[in-house]
């Protein structure tokens, strides 16, 4: 028998986030996520300005599986920008609740938000370590 492989709840409750959404807040401009073929990885595209600066890249965010190892449990992902950096970041979503942890689940620097009841407004906030962060918020267009 043929096992079939399905993406996990972790990255299928992501499809709330599908679609274009414009952001507000520390950092201004358009953000636009879609699933690649499979449904086991969201793609973002990231066209925005912070501090006055271009922050223009795509992310990938799904379960990995390196070739003959078991899934991850973490729902995680990886940027790349138009600068050649790259930044890891563990997704979860619980009900309403986004948090995204800039490098490891847990770690200090995260952003928290929440979806409205229609699904169109993701209200929250970057926090980094020693008091730093910014409020942001993404409307659905």
């Amino acid at each position: 028998m043929i096992e079939t492989r399905q993406p996990s709840p972790g990255v299928k409750a992501l499809d709330r986030l599908v679609g274009t959404w414009k952001v507000t807040g520390g950092a201004e401009g358009t953000v636009r996520y879609e699933w690649m073929p499979g449904r086991f990885f969201l793609v973002q595209h990231v066209e925005l300005t912070q501090f006055g600066e271009p922050v223009t890249g795509m992310e990938i965010i799904g379960n990995l599986r390196p070739f003959g190892e078991p899934t991850g449990a973490d729902v995680v992902s990886r940027y790349y920008d138009s600068e050649g950096n790259t930044f890891d970041y563990v997704y979860e979503l619980e009900g309403d609740r986004l948090t995204i942890w800039a490098g490891a689940k847990g770690g200090p620097a995260y952003y928290q938000g929440a979806f409205d009841a229609d699904d169109t407004t993701l209200t929250g906030e970057w926090v980094y370590p020693g008091g730093g962060g910014y409020a942001s918020a993404s409307t659905r267009i």
